[in-house]
Formats: C-alpha cells, sequence, structure tokens
C-alpha cells in the first residue's frame, strides 16, 4: 500500500508537470506554427495549432521589407558585448564586496542593493540625458555603457565567493599571488556555475530588451531586433506573420545559448538554491 502511495504520488506530480509545461510551452507552439501560416489564417476561428496551409512567405518578408540580418547582428553586438563586460565587472565587485575588507564595504554593498528597488522608468531619463550630452545616441556605446554593470549581478557574484574557503585565498597570498591573481586564478573556477548563471541571465535579458534601445536609437541600421521586428507594428495596420516569423528566429540564439550552458546554468541554480 504504501508502494502504491508513492507511486500514486508521482503519477499525479508528473500529470501536474507535464500540465504546467503544456500551458508554458502553447504560446511558442503557438507561434511558430501560426509562423507558416498565411496572413488570412493566422487570426482565423477556431484556431488551429497545426496549418492546414503552409507557406514560408512570412519569413520571405522579414527579408525583404526589413534590414533583419543588419538587427541581428546589432542584437549580437549589444548582447554579447554587455553580457562579457557586465561578467567582468559584476564578478570584479563581487570578489571585493566577498573578500577584500576596506572601510564602509558593506555600507556601499546596501546601497547597490538599494538600487534594485528603483525602476529603469525612474533612471531612463537620466540616464537618457548623460548619452545624449556625450553625443552617444544612435552608437553601440550609447546601448552598451550603462548595461556594463548590474546590481543583480554582483549581488550574486558575491554570495558565490562567499563560499570560496579564506583558506584558499590566504595559501595564495603566501605564495605571492596579488588579488587580481587571486580573483582570476582561485575565486573564479570554484564560482564558474553562479559566473555561468548570471551569463546566461545578462545574455537573454539584453537580447530580449526594447524600451532602452528603443530610446536610443533612431537609425534603422543602429536597431537591435527587438526594436526593429516593431516596424509591423503600425498605428493601424499589424502585420501578424513577419513579426511572429521574426520572433522565432530571434528565439534560435538564445536557445542555442542556453542548450550550451544548459548543464551549467541548472547546477548554479540548484546551488543557489541551497544556500542558507
Amino acid at each position: 500500500m504504501k508502494g502504491f502511495r508513492i507511486s500514486g504520488g508521482r503519477i499525479l506530480l508528473s500529470i501536474i508537470l507535464v500540465l504546467i509545461s503544456l500551458v508554458v510551452l502553447l504560446p511558442f507552439v503557438w507561434m511558430f506554427s501560426s509562423s507558416f501560416k498565411p496572413e488570412s489564417l493566422i487570426m482565423s476561428h477556431p484556431e488551429k495549432i497545426i496549418p492546414s496551409k503552409v507557406t514560408l512567405d512570412q519569413y520571405k518578408k522579414i527579408f525583404q521589407e526589413v534590414p533583419f540580418f543588419r538587427f541581428f547582428f546589432n542584437s549580437m553586438i549589444f548582447a554579447g558585448t554587455v553580457t562579457l563586460c557586465s561578467l567582468f565587472f559584476d564578478s570584479l565587485a563581487g570578489y571585493a564586496f566577498a573578500k577584500l575588507k576596506w572601510k564602509f564595504r558593506d555600507s556601499f554593498f546596501v546601497l547597490v542593493l538599494v538600487t534594485l528597488m528603483v525602476p529603469f522608468q525612474i533612471t531612463m531619463i537620466p540616464l537618457y540625458l548623460i548619452i545624449h550630452s556625450l553625443h552617444l545616441l544612435d552608437t553601440y556605446w550609447g546601448l552598451i555603457l550603462p548595461r556594463l554593470t548590474n546590481a543583480f549581478g554582483i549581488y550574486l557574484m558575491r554570495e558565490g565567493f562567499l563560499s570560496v574557503p579564506d583558506e584558499l585565498l590566504d595559501a595564495g597570498r603566501m605564495d605571492g599571488l596579488n588579488e587580481f591573481r587571486l580573483y582570476s586564478k582561485i575565486g573564479l573556477p570554484l564560482v564558474k556555475m553562479t559566473f555561468v548563471t548570471l551569463g546566461v541571465f545578462h545574455f537573454m535579458y539584453n537580447w530580449n530588451d526594447f524600451l532602452w534601445p528603443l530610446l536610443i536609437t533612431n537609425r534603422l541600421e543602429m536597431r537591435p531586433l527587438s526594436v526593429g521586428l516593431s516596424l509591423f507594428m503600425g498605428e493601424h495596420v499589424m502585420e501578424h506573420g513577419p513579426l511572429l516569423a521574426g520572433a522565432v528566429l530571434s528565439i534560435v540564439p538564445i536557445l542555442i545559448f542556453f542548450l550550451a550552458a544548459q548543464k551549467t546554468f541548472i547546477q548554479g541554480i540548484a546551488l543557489t538554491g541551497m544556500k542558507e
């Protein structure tokens, strides 16, 4: 009877997880399916997941009507550069807050955490004015500079470095290593999972970011994919087909990036959840 209860509980849990997965995946399945439908069938009723007529016209339109490859390149420059720079600066700051002893360290860390509570809409106008005064509108630097570091990233890396034994760092200091080499040779390898997890978060967030690139870019050739695809959303008419096809293609880099880091990412999330 006990074994039956355990099996029954596992079956119930499996059913619940399958239902939750279907709810999460259904919009993506619909998006992928609808990207192969003619425009007239996308919003038809009753809705059909499997299209009665398959066409590649929507994918042809996004390459013919907008500079899709330019948008894609801009997104890669923006998201990729921000991810690399943020990982470097966030991990440096996280190491300093976790392992270096300096005056007002904890007070400054509290100030960093306070910025997490400030919505981007509050800092959006000051940031725009700063970028405008530096003559960086419609440039890659204008997109990238405000994202070079992140309070959440500093917090996450600090939590990771706190798990590094001080004895290892003290041994490194006795061997003559300076703090940067302690950070890079001892600290980073031990927090690799947290580092990769933060990289996935940074890349996904900046790849999908819409509001900041919309403010900073005016020229068509400087827009990333998230903003460029909005050209199919007119004031009175929306081209659903090309918009869905572009959304499908925009997911591919994120999916590849996540699959490449999947094992380390999941381990990093699990270890973060087990910390007290």
